[in-house]
């Protein structure tokens, strides 16, 4: 198949929530949100819509359309998980208190489209793909509900039809310092002069993030492992 084919038009949709968090995984125990969403917390609200083993979801660009507000929170966290291997957990045993640095009052219009993989199969096309993701983002369904950065923090969303109906972004300009990209397994593909990471997660990458007029442009990051 040519490059054509393989690569699917833009799309925009628009998510947002009363709260998110972002995690810096330089933080140990407590949970600090990045300023702005990451790609990989894209990507998973983009595949919490749609997802196909014959896809793989490409973030281009997030814009940030309310200004940045923080929200410390202090709560009580269980510090161990459920297994098969034990009877279960007395709480008041487990229970650890910690603090969190929150965003609140989010939104933003993620920019993203996706590329065919080695798994498509004969009767997958763009087009088919396409029109599943339009369908199921105008009518809100989606295999499990997005969320922004941690599971409790649900988000809502609404594809944006054209280029002419994106929201405008916040007027902010600042470097974010580096940020998480994504897991990754391998080098990332170049596919049509966009940097994809479309492999099983193995390890974390990250790129300098920087915000020009409330927009994170994600083409051109320069992505390290």
């Amino acid at each position: 198949m040519d490059e054509k084919k393989t690569i699917s038009r833009t799309f925009f949709l628009k998510v947002w929530g009363d709260n998110a968090c972002f995690t810096r995984p330089e933080m140990k125990v407590e949970r600090v949100s990045y300023d702005v969403m990451t790609p990989s917390a894209a990507r998973g609200i983009l595949e919490a819509i749609l997802w196909k083993p014959a896809i793989c979801w490409y973030v281009e660009r997030i814009d940030v359309l309310n200004p940045v507000r923080w929200e410390s929170v202090r709560r009580n966290e269980v510090g161990v998980r459920m297994s098969p291997r034990t009877d279960g957990i007395f709480i008041e045993d487990q229970r650890q208190q910690r603090a969190g640095l929150f965003l609140r009052d989010v939104a933003y219009t993620l920019h993203a489209h996706f590329s065919m993989t080695p798994k498509a199969g004969a009767e997958d096309n763009i087009n088919k793909f396409q029109e599943m993701f339009v369908r199921r983002a105008q009518k809100g369904q989606c295999f499990n509900r997005p969320y922004l950065g941690c599971r409790e923090f649900s988000a809502h969303f609404e594809l944006i039809p054209d280029v002419a109906s994106i929201p405008e972004p916040v007027r902010e300009t600042r470097e974010l310092g580096w940020m998480l990209y994504d897991m990754c397994h391998d080098a990332s593909a170049d596919i049509g002069g966009h940097v994809h990471t479309c492999t099983d997660a193995c390890h974390p990458s990250f790129f300098r993030a920087q915000l020009y007029n409330g927009t994170m442009d994600i083409k051109k990051a320069e992505v390290r492992s």
